[in-house]
């Protein structure tokens, strides 16, 4: 009797010991990459309550065990730069291996309208920075209408702010940050009557907060005053003057054929100790509003572009001079493909070690869809001029350290290790590729097995599963009581 009862006791505590290692989800065998660490190996990883618990070469077992052998186990994919917020633009951007997709360039005009539109329906995490343009143009009297985020050229971009208006704008941002803001977004092109003061006190209020500032610089192109490198000078002394975090977006498309040169000042400013960080997106062409203040007189010398290289997304129509008036003066925001950039600057910007990948997406681009998987096709995979440890580093770990600059969040996103975020994405690296085109632009990319969003998965064996929004906000510190960790 006495041994039949060690017995039953041992297989109780055998029993309880095997649930306790019980996890939520498993990813078994796969190659596991995690950037910070340099890991890249055959791992098992174990996710129990929405957090990576275990990373193991030993076996694991789980309710849920997906089988990884020769796939990719990376950190989720995290998109500092994402306009569309709409679950059709979540839909691809998890097809595209992205976990997390923040509007910091320009901002929501409402901080907190947007997070609780997003609650409960989001399939990937998502926040905002606060909207300098936005702000601005309330202060002038010219509110944007619901569902855009640039203002109609006009009195509220082209006209400076008085002192009392700079006080009026800064008071609304800190509303704003107060309501979970991560950052000063600014799109300094458009709003062109900003003097460089009110931009110096919009950093000077980011520093006073201890939150970086996300900026669309004032302009491109080498026509003086007025060029790319001027443009790079200003928003750098600006964050040398108020000592705020910098992060340019979209190097590529504001400097063009001087982007090179741009970064070169990125990195002087950064061996200066100069907290300023970048990005740049695949693509030869832009997309912007075109009635927007970057389409001001003189767009075209300083663009060096013509007419025709301005294309609607949506019908593919190249503009004449006649249907660009109509257009750019316009009260309905049309949007319009700006092809001023060429594939040789691109090759050369991607694999630069100071750029992480943003897609600056929204419908109407193929960079709402492709954008990473476009990178590992083509820069990993078919050039080979990025390693694939470097891409994902360029696609997750280095866009959560410029996420820690606004909330402790960004500390458990970006990395696979225990003890962090269970933001995955699973993906094979020998097929992953963009199927978006200019002519399809919402054609979801291959190869992204599965996805991972707060340990649950958005994408199983390749499909959305329905109805599963895991997504949650990420908070700036004036919101911090709610905010990820």
């Amino acid at each position: 009797m006495r041994k039949l009862i060690f017995f039953l006791c041992l297989l109780a505590s055998s029993s309880t010991f095997a649930v306790a290692q019980q996890y939520d989800l498993v990813l078994d065998g796969g190659r596991v990459i995690d950037p910070e660490t340099g890991l890249d190996a055959v791992r098992n990883v174990g996710i129990r309550d929405g957090k990576i618990v275990r990373v193991s070469a030993e076996s694991l077992s789980g309710r849920r065990v997906v089988h990884a052998g020769g796939l990719v186990v990376a950190p989720g994919f995290i998109d500092l730069h994402q306009h569309g917020q709409d679950v059709a633009s979540q839909r691809v951007k998890a097809l595209d291996g992205v976990t997390t997709a923040l509007e910091l360039e320009i901002g929501a005009p409402d901080v907190a309208q947007f997070l609780k539109s997003k609650e409960g329906h989001s399939l990937i995490h998502y926040g905002t920075s606060a909207s300098h343009v936005a702000a601005r143009a309330a202060v002038f009297g010219a509110p944007l209408p619901p569902g855009d985020i640039l203002p109609k050229s006009g009195i509220a971009t082209d006209r400076p702010a008085t002192p009392e208006q700079i006080e009026a704008i800064r008071e609304r941002l800190r509303a704003e940050l107060d309501a979970g803001g991560l950052a000063v977004g600014m799109g300094i092109q458009y709003t062109p009557g900003a003097t460089r003061l009110e931009v110096i006190d919009m950093f000077r209020l980011a520093a006073e907060r201890g939150l970086p500032v996300y900026t669309h610089v004032r302009s491109a192109g080498r026509v003086e005053p007025g060029s790319a490198v001027e443009s790079i000078s200003e928003v750098i002394g600006a964050a040398a003057i108020s000592g705020a975090s910098l992060h340019i977006v979209h190097i590529n498309s504001s400097c063009l054929r001087d982007s090179l040169e741009c970064l070169a000042m990125v990195e002087g400013a950064r061996a200066r100790g100069l907290d300023v960080t970048t990005e740049a997106y695949p693509y030869i062409a832009g997309m912007t509003a075109v009635n927007s203040a970057l389409f001001n007189p003189g767009w075209r010398e300083k663009l060096g572009i013509d007419y025709g290289d301005l294309v609607l997304p949506d019908t593919g129509e190249h503009l004449t001079q006649q249907r660009f008036d109509e257009l750019h003066n316009s009260n309905t925001t049309h949007w319009v493909l700006v092809f001023a950039n060429t594939q040789e600057i691109v090759d050369k910007v991607i694999p630069h070690p100071l750029v992480m990948i943003a897609s600056d997406g929204a419908e109407g681009h193929p960079r709402n869809a492709g954008t990473y998987s476009r990178v590992l096709a083509q820069y990993v995979r078919e050039k080979g001029t990025v390693t694939l440890m470097d891409a994902i580093r360029k696609m997750s770990f280095m866009p959560a350290e410029m996420l820690e600059r606004s909330t402790p969040a960004g500390r458990l996103k970006g990395r696979l290790q225990e003890g962090c975020d269970a933001d995955i994405v699973v993906f094979d690296a020998a097929t992953i590729s963009d199927r978006a085109t200019f002519e399809k632009p919402m054609e979801p990319s291959a190869g992204v097995r599965y996805l991972v969003v707060g340990g649950r998965l958005v994408v199983d064996e390749g499909k959305i599963v329905p109805d599963v929004f895991p997504g949650q906000a990420i908070l700036g510190p004036g919101k911090s009581s709610s905010t990820l960790h």
